[in-house]
């Protein structure tokens, strides 16, 4: 975790007396020691996370009300909006951030623009009314714009050509999804994968011939802190379900398990995500960008836990007239699906043998066979991955010990 105390390299750091508030706005070190997640960016990734609650409140209201194939389509298109903004900051930041007056101004611009993207979410659910979600998005994107043409005046040769690059794409997609407030209702999903599609070519397009210095550990570090405003935004959505349960319709008992459970779920969720180091696998553009892409997933399934578990919590305090089947398939498939996703971007790089390289996809199985328990199936669901959690880590530590025990007998001899 960071902390605003700490020491930032005197070239990228906060204003220091004597020193203009206007700077240029060059790349930054890769190799650059106290990298850390500045006061700045917390702001940001909290404010930002307005938005993904949101969006987690309309996907409770479309699965509680029998509309839960348009309340997940409506969530994905919702949040990528939300995630890609985000993420397109944390990696220009990582590479690019200078802390001067006009540097924090253009922030504070997209923070503003993800509020109004946000304050748009329950008519884009609701009447499928896009437009205040496009402006939303429109006004963090044109910010980012703003900051990519002033790193390109800063920069010389290829690096210049990378940043306008960038600025360019992003400013075509802009035009493209125009197209989700024009175009007739049911083209807009085939519109959305296109745009998706076009948007996740930008850096990949930008970046050849010229690699900005995004660093590994700040980068890691980024989306870990992210990560935890996700979870606890989960946490804070189902605590605030379980006490109007509580209060409404005094059903404790009904509703014990399903706190219990989706607690479980929760701190195995962080303990699984955190477990291993991954910042030192972090050493090209390839493993990054399929790293910081799969986030996507990682993300949203994080918040849909918390969605899901107020699903849940209404189907048994009889709010939301749902099968327990279907309240309870809300929190085992994205707990699964995030499983899935922390496996593939993070866990099998650090595990050795079949036992270990297993742990995570058989519990997502399993989490998901938890879904036909019925009133159980969260508590069961929360129970299995926390005996995930203590499964990892005597695997862990006895191969650890195996290991020293052969390093002693090595030495021995």
């Amino acid at each position: 975790m960071t902390s605003s105390s700490t020491p930032r390299p005197a070239h990228a750091g906060g204003h220091t007396p004597g020193r203009p508030p206007l700077r240029r706005l060059t790349a930054r070190g890769r190799d650059e020691a106290h990298r850390v997640a500045s006061p700045l960016e917390l702001f940001f990734d909290l404010c930002f996370v307005v938005a993904v609650a949101q969006a987690g409140l309309q996907l409770v209201h479309a699965v509680a009300e029998h509309h839960a194939g348009e309340g997940i389509l409506n969530y994905a298109m919702v949040f990528f909006a939300i995630w890609w903004a985000w993420m397109n900051f944390t990696w220009f930041a990582s590479a690019y951030d200078n802390d001067d007056v006009l540097y924090r101004v253009v922030t504070l611009v997209q923070i503003a623009g993800v509020l109004v993207l946000a304050a748009g979410v329950s008519r884009a659910f609701d009447e499928h009314d896009f437009v205040t979600v496009w402006l939303g998005y429109l006004i963090m994107r044109l910010a980012m714009v703003a900051q990519w043409l002033r790193a390109a005046r800063s920069a010389t040769g290829a690096e210049r050509t990378t940043a306008v690059r960038y600025a360019v794409g992003v400013l075509i997609c802009q035009v493209g999804w125009l197209g989700l407030v024009l175009l007739p209702e049911p083209a807009r999903p085939w519109l959305f994968l296109v745009m998706v599609i076009a948007e996740l070519c930008v850096p990949v397009l930008a970046e050849r011939g010229f690699e900005t210095t995004w660093h590994p550990h700040h980068i890691a570090e980024r989306y870990g802190l992210f990560t935890i405003i996700v979870l606890g935004e989960t946490i804070a959505a189902a605590t605030v379900a379980v006490q109007s349960g509580v209060a409404e319709n005094d059903a404790l008992g009904e509703l014990l398990p399903i706190a219990a459970g989706g607690l479980l779920i929760v701190f195995s969720a962080w303990w699984i995500y955190f477990v291993v180091p991954i910042a030192g696998r972090l050493r090209s553009n390839r493993q990054a960008f399929l790293w910081g892409y799969g986030h996507y997933v990682i993300f949203a399934a994080a918040a849909a836990i918390g969605a899901g578990l107020e699903v849940a919590v209404e189907q048994a305090v009889g709010k939301a007239h749902i099968s327990t089947l279907s309240a309870s398939a809300a929190v085992t498939l994205p707990t699964a699906l995030y499983l899935l996703a922390v496996w593939a971007l993070h866990s099998r790089h650090f595990k050795v043998g079949i036992a270990q390289q297993t742990v995570l996809p058989v519990t997502a199985l399993l989490v998901i066979c938890c879904t036909f328990l019925g009133d159980w199936a969260v508590l069961a669901a929360g129970v299995v991955t926390a005996l995930a959690v203590v499964t990892g880590e005597t695997l862990t530590a006895r191969r650890a010990a195996r290991g020293r025990g052969a390093k002693a007998s090595t030495s021995a001899l």
